[in-house]
């Protein structure tokens, strides 16, 4: 009986990958040192419409893999009391701190993975430095801890001819098609629930790839990349992936290339900074092979 009955409880654990952030803050402690903090929030996803959050400062003198490992079994520990299925995934994004992070995930048998793709966590440190850090003590303004940006100066690659697909275009869908995207039949991809404040009728723009025969290696290839954002250089569409990857997806003539710019402005500033990469064989047909929503979010300075 008590044996169905832990089985029985452990179905009902709310599942999710994590992210994950170690970094220090923008507020100096009462000893003179910059605060040094943990943040982990779960991945929002259609699963639950719960988010687990958890903080925890850490001492200036103890920034190590030691300190970061006890204090991810107890972030662990916490989340299993809120109901929550320990992670098997955690994701971040800062280079500076790989090796620190990377150790104590494997410490604690969960796999890290180096990606910006990490859109609650950066809504939830935003929150963090315009709501809260400014009325702590010591708060400095300014940036101590610099944004994931501020070192994505890589060349963009070109996409290998292999996934470049028979055909691409760019394309737009409404707000309010997007937030059924939970019901859309698809393969590959990655989609989370989106704002429910957001006009259901604001355009989201996007990238269309077509593959006759080829459309769910595309997606495979594609599910490996962590895509983050597209964005416009000069007259290139490129798609931001993983910690600091660059894809070259195609060149455009320059005046498409300003209205796509404009648009990604436009978008960023009226619909949280959606965007998406969708692959299917042909346009004529429902099913995608891949689907994934994107955000253009940064920190604020």
């Amino acid at each position: 009986m008590n044996s169905n009955k832990k089985i029985e409880s452990s179905l009902k654990l709310k599942i999710s990958d994590w992210e994950l952030d170690f970094y220090s803050r923008p507020i100096i402690e009462s000893n003179g040192k910059k605060r040094w903090e943990l943040i982990i929030c779960s991945t929002r996803s259609y699963k639950t419409e719960d988010v687990f959050l958890w903080n925890k400062k850490c001492p200036a003198n103890e920034v190590n893999s030691v300190w970061l490992t006890k204090a991810l079994n107890e972030a662990i520990s916490e989340a299993k009391k809120q109901g929550w299925e320990k992670p098997s995934i955690i994701r971040f994004w800062r280079s500076s701190m790989k090796s620190i992070i990377k150790r104590s995930l494997e410490a604690v048998s969960i796999e890290a993975i180096v990606s910006r793709r990490t859109f609650n966590l950066l809504d939830r440190i935003e929150f963090l430095e315009k709501e809260i850090y400014p009325k702590e003590k010591g708060y400095v303004r300014g940036v101590l801890a610099p944004t994931f940006t501020s070192k994505m100066e890589n060349p963009p690659t070109p996409l290998p001819e292999a996934v470049r697909g028979d055909a691409l275009t760019i394309s737009e869908i409404s707000i309010g098609e997007l937030k059924s995207a939970e019901n859309w039949p698809m393969e590959f991809g990655d989609i989370f629930p989106i704002q429910q404040d957001v006009n259901d009728n604001y355009l989201v723009p996007g990238l269309r790839l077509f593959s006759k025969d080829r459309s769910l290696a595309l997606s495979a290839w594609f599910s490996c990349l962590e895509p983050i954002k597209l964005v416009v250089n000069k007259n290139q569409l490129i798609l931001e992936a993983s910690e600091d990857d660059k894809w070259l997806v195609t060149d455009l003539p320059e005046k498409d290339a300003n209205i796509l710019n404009t648009k990604f402005l436009e978008n960023k500033k009226n619909s949280f900074g959606y965007q998406f990469i969708s692959i299917q064989s042909t346009p004529y047909i429902e099913k995608f092979a891949g689907f994934w929503i994107l955000r253009d979010i940064e920190l604020i300075s």
